[in-house]
C-alpha cells in the first residue's frame, strides 16, 4: 500500500487512533535525550532559521486537537506546518454545496497564535476526493467546481498562507503520453492538460501573496523510471513558465527509503538547478524515511539507517539556496501513515520508525541528522 492508497482507506484519521504500546521501544539516542538540548536555540526551527530557512511538518489534525504533548512538541521545534489531511477535498467538502473548515482553522489559528508559517496542501489533486465527486462533476461543471473551490479555500486564507501546493502529482510516466501528464487523472480527462494552468491562475487570483507551488513525488532517486519523471516535471515547468502561468515554486516530496540499494545525488541536484534556473524556489514538502529495507530488527540500527539517509540526503538539497524550506510528513512515529495497521501488515508487522521523534515524542538520531544538515548548510 503506498500513502496514496492508504489515504483513500485511512481519510487521514487512523494515525490519530493508533494504539501507542504497540509502537516499538525508544533507541539509545532516544532514552539519552534527555542530556541532549534539543529546545530554544537547540530546536530544528531554531537551527532551520538561522541559514534563512524554514523547518516544518505535516500536523495530524485529531493529535492537535487532543494531544497537549503533541502540540508543545510542534510549538518547540516548527516554525511553518501544513495540513496532513484537513485540508484535501475529501476534508473540506461534504456535499458539493456545502464546506467543513472546523479542522483547517483550528490549524490555521495554532499556527498564528505561535507564530508558525502555514503551506496549503492541496487546491487540486486526482485522489482524496469526496465520495459524491465521481457522479456530480463531469466535463460541463468540472471548471466551475475546481475554480469555486480554490476561490473559496483561497479566499478563506488569503494572506495567511505561505504556499499553496496548487496541484498534486500531474505526473505519471506509467500513462503514455508524450508530455508526461497524468491522463487518469479525473481533472486531465475532464479539462485536458489546461486544469493545471487554470488552477495556478485561479489561486494566483485569489491570493496574490501564496508562494505557488507543483508538488510531486518519486522524482528523488538516480533510478531509469525518476529520471523521466525529473525530465517531465522540468517539461512541465518550463510549459507553465513560457506560458506565462504564475508559479513560484517547485515541491519536493522526498519520501524515502532505508537500506535499499537506489542511490541519490546528480539527478536531486539537476532538478532543483533546473528549477532554479527559472526563477523557483525549491521546498522539501513530504520528507520521511521508509525503514522496512533495513536487514535488522535492532532500533539502534534501525535508527541509525533512517538518520543516514535524513543526513546525506538534506545536506545534498541544502546545497543549493534556492531550497528555502524542510518539512517532515508528521513528526512523530506516532502518528506515521507507515503504522496504520494495514500498512504494518503489510510490511510484516513491524512498526516504522520514519520520523524524526519516536512515539513518546523523544528525539531519534533522524532529529539530529536533520539539525546537523540544518547546520552545515550554507546561510540563504
Amino acid at each position: 500500500m503506498t500513502r496514496r492508497e492508504y489515504l483513500k482507506q485511512a481519510a487521514g484519521t487512523a494515525a490519530a487512533a493508533m494504539i501507542p504500546g504497540l509502537l516499538g521501544g525508544r533507541s539509545a539516542v532516544a532514552q539519552g535525550a534527555s542530556t541532549k538540548p534539543i529546545t530554544g536555540k537547540n530546536s530544528l526551527k531554531a537551527r532551520a532559521a538561522a541559514k534563512g530557512l524554514l523547518a516544518g511538518c505535516a500536523v495530524n489534525a485529531p493529535a492537535l486537537r487532543s494531544d497537549e504533548a503533541y502540540r508543545n512538541l510542534l510549538t518547540e521545534q516548527y516554525n511553518i506546518v501544513v495540513a496532513e489531511y484537513c485540508m484535501k477535498w475529501a476534508a473540506l467538502r461534504p456535499t458539493p454545496d456545502t464546506y467543513a473548515f472546523d479542522e483547517a482553522d483550528e490549524l490555521m489559528a495554532f499556527a498564528q497564535t505561535h507564530g508558525m508559517k502555514v503551506r496549503g496542501h492541496n487546491f487540486v489533486w486526482h485522489e482524496s476526493l469526496p465520495k459524491w465527486f465521481a457522479g456530480t462533476i463531469n466535463k460541463d461543471n468540472a471548471q466551475k467546481f475546481m475554480t469555486d473551490h480554490i476561490l473559496t479555500v483561497g479566499g478563506r486564507y488569503k494572506g495567511r498562507i505561505h504556499s499553496w501546493d496548487v496541484v498534486n502529482e500531474a505526473i505519471w510516466i506509467q500513462d503514455g503520453r508524450p508530455d508526461g501528464l497524468r491522463s487518469s487523472s479525473p481533472w486531465m480527462q475532464m479539462l485536458g492538460p489546461e486544469y493545471i494552468d487554470i488552477a495556478f491562475k485561479t489561486a494566483r487570483q485569489v491570493d496574490p501573496k501564496a508562494l505557488l507551488t507543483y508538488n510531486e513525488y518519486g522524482i528523488e532517486y538516480d533510478t531509469e523510471q525518476e529520471g523521466k519523471k525529473r525530465d517531465a516535471v522540468l517539461g512541465l515547468l518550463r510549459r507553465l513558465k513560457t506560458a506565462g502561468t504564475p508559479i513560484d515554486a517547485l515541491g519536493i516530496q522526498s519520501h524515502m527509503h532505508a537500506g535499499g540499494k537506489d542511490t541519490f545525488g546528480k539527478g536531486i541536484t539537476d532538478l532543483i538547478s533546473g528549477a532554479r534556473g527559472m526563477g523557483l524556489q525549491v521546498f522539501i514538502t513530504e520528507m520521511d524515511v521508509k525503514d522496512q529495507d533495513v536487514a535488522s530488527d535492532d532500533i539502534n540500527v534501525i535508527d541509525r539507517a533512517v538518520a543516514d539517509v535524513y543526513r546525506d540526503y538534506l545536506t545534498t538539497v541544502l546545497r543549493d539556496s534556492s531550497v528555502k524550506a524542510v518539512l517532515t510528513w508528521g513528526a512523530s512515529d506516532k502518528q506515521a501513515w507507515m503504522n496504520d495497521p494495514s500498512q504494518r501488515k503489510k510490511d510484516a508487522g513491524r512498526m516504522a520508525r520514519p520520523l524524526p521523534f519516536d512515539k513518546d515524542y523523544a528525539p531519534k538520531e533522524a532529529f539530529f541528522a536533520i539539525r546537523d544538515a540544518f547546520d552545515g548548510a550554507k546561510k540563504r
